[in-house]
């Protein structure tokens, strides 16, 4: 089932649909400087209107703070045997990390950050058992590689496609762990879509 967060939860699909959508823009200099690690570069190049840009890296946020606290909602579910509870918990900071980048640049550029949202629709009475926390968490980063693979190439700016898709490769990573976790074949097809 491994589209179970796709197929249950239409919070995740219109966050992730946002995120495809928007991802078509252009961002600037400055975004693609600090995604792709240099502040200093960035900071040279920002300026002008980052409305778009701005726009796109909130969308991205927006499904980071998503996974983040989807994490958090298997890690306190006590369904988790140890060494599964730390993979998620590493997942879950890995996330961290892209939130506090894509943040910080959407600071950098002048514009407001999203903040994660009070309450998410997570389908937490469905999780009975740690497989099912494990498929829970497969769907979230099998919706994450479909966003940025859409986006990855709607980049003008090269770097910022290398960005991306290094967030798609830790994506891809979770989800083939998570896959082979719950006995599934984790690279299924020589190709994700």
């Amino acid at each position: 089932m491994s589209n179970y967060l796709l197929q249950k939860d239409p919070l995740f699909n219109a966050g992730r649909r946002t995120f495809v959508r928007v991802s078509g823009l252009t961002l600037s200099g400055a975004a693609v400087a600090l995604l792709a690690g240099r502040p200093a570069l960035a900071a040279k190049v920002a300026g002008g209107s980052h409305a778009g840009d701005v726009a796109i890296l909130n969308a991205a946020l927006g499904a980071e703070q998503q996974a983040i606290a989807a994490y958090q909602v298997g890690a306190e579910s006590n369904l988790l045997q140890k060494p599964v509870l730390d993979l998620a918990v590493k997942f879950q900071s890995q996330h961290k990390a892209h939130a506090d980048l894509l943040a910080a640049t959407v600071k950098q550029l002048g514009g407001t950050a999203v903040s994660a949202k009070q309450h998410y629709d997570f389908p937490v009475a469905s999780l009975k058992s740690q497989a099912d926390v494990l498929r829970f968490a497969a769907g979230l980063e099998e919706g994450a590689v479909s966003a940025y693979l859409a986006a990855v190439p709607k980049f003008a700016n090269r770097d910022l496609s290398k960005a991306a898709a290094s967030i798609l490769g830790d994506e891809a990573m979770h989800w083939a762990i998570l896959r082979n976790a719950l006995g599934d074949d984790p690279v299924p097809a020589a190709f994700v879509g």
